[in-house]
């Protein structure tokens, strides 16, 4: 199934979300962390006016500056953006066993919190849907480097749609400049791919784009989310 629809696909994106929408009716959610790539999805199918539903994560622990953003994400396009909270009582026994920066300790740790903030939350945001659209670019990291555009996600069992896949870092930043998408100001002062405060640094000239998130863990860099 996977193979016919990849194949049937169009390559620009607008037309790709477009025909995603029309084949699963009511059933496509677009995940936002509000980052570059996202916003210009949440750019093409607010333009294109296209029956997709759009979620994002709070984790209680983000950017003043990402708060704003979500404000004026809404606020420019007229969307619904629901937001989608951790369990507080889960949040609280981690907080009450572990300690509150208990990521910083060990992965395992870390990797708990996420699943507290991010993974449930986001298994709740996904409900009822049968495609799950991303913001995954090849280029981000070297473990998003050999992703297909459309596959089965690993945690969710969805079909997980990444429309700018195959885009550089040229192509997106023009696509942005191109249509005044409003984006998160911290891009502006080296931090490239954004998430918890606690847990996202700027990057130094030279330094991988992801090296500003977990940058204490020798790890690959991935929170749980996305599993390949």
């Amino acid at each position: 199934m996977l193979d016919a629809l990849h194949a049937s696909l169009p390559q620009d994106p607008a037309a790709a979300l477009a025909e995603i929408a029309t084949r699963f009716p009511g059933k496509v959610t677009f995940t936002t962390s509000l980052g570059e790539e996202d916003q210009a999805i949440t750019h093409l199918i607010a333009a294109h006016n296209l029956p997709i539903r759009m979620v994002t994560l709070d984790t209680g622990r983000l950017f003043t500056e990402s708060y704003d953003l979500l404000s004026r994400t809404r606020a420019k396009y007229k969307v619904d953006i629901d937001v989608f909270a951790p369990d507080t009582e889960a949040v609280q026994t981690y907080v009450n066993t572990h300690g509150i920066n208990a990521f910083y300790n060990s992965v395992e740790l870390r990797k708990g919190c996420c699943g507290v903030r991010k993974i449930e939350p986001l298994r709740r945001s996904l409900a009822g849907a049968q495609v799950w659209v991303t913001g995954l670019r090849a280029a981000q990291s070297d473990n998003r480097a050999d992703l297909p555009r459309l596959e089965e996600d690993a945690l969710t069992g969805l079909i997980k749609f990444h429309p700018l896949l195959a885009w550089d870092d040229a192509q997106l930043r023009g696509y942005l400049n191109e249509h005044n998408v409003p984006v998160n100001p911290l891009h502006n002062q080296g931090f490239v791919s954004i998430g918890c405060a606690p847990c996202t640094r700027a990057i130094e000239e030279g330094e991988h784009p992801r090296a500003g998130r977990w940058w204490w863990e020798q790890s690959k860099k991935e929170c749980g989310l996305h599993q390949h």
